[in-house]
């Protein structure tokens, strides 16, 4: 079993007035090349949770993090002129906690964040800023909104854990 450090959330960067569902998602991550969709979970935006990569196997999610970590991406991303935004609809704001609390029961010291969390801290403050994120993915603040869900101490987490 592949030992969990990181969840690590996305989106599809979608626009709310685009549809991408998940079968869309991973035909085109086959397309890539990759061996199946890189997310071990999709939501889409009835709420409904697709298991995508079995948990067992190594995710295409994240450059440098797959290894020892977990994939859950949601539809959307993108408002309706294409900039970044929260776009998660009720049903999935719901269906996502309630995932990321099973995840945690399973993977308990495995801390929650998003993609752009893990851009390279570029000015050295041990802090990723926004002006540091390669990308916005998943467009709203995972370290905020899923805190209640953290191990304790997660601000003074060791940075190898990100490595």
């Amino acid at each position: 079993m592949r030992t969990i450090t990181l969840i690590i959330l996305h989106c599809t960067a979608t626009r709310t007035t685009q549809n991408y569902t998940f079968r869309q998602c991973k035909a085109d991550h086959l397309k890539l090349g990759y061996k199946d969709i890189g997310y071990h979970y999709y939501i889409s935006r009835d709420g409904q949770v697709h298991e995508g990569r079995p948990v067992w196997q190594i995710g295409a999610h994240c450059k440098g993090h797959n290894r020892h970590s977990i994939g859950v991406c949601y539809e959307g991303g993108l408002d309706a002129a294409g900039y970044p935004a929260d776009t998660r609809t009720v049903a999935q704001r719901q269906s996502m906690r309630a995932l990321l609390q099973r995840l945690i029961d399973q993977y308990p010291s495995a801390i929650i964040l998003g993609h752009r969390d893990l851009s390279p801290d570029r000015n050295g403050n041990h802090r990723i800023e926004p002006n540091e994120w390669v990308k916005q993915c998943p467009c709203f603040d995972a370290l905020l909104d899923y805190e209640d869900l953290e191990p304790a101490g997660l601000l003074d987490w060791p940075s190898d854990r990100m490595e």
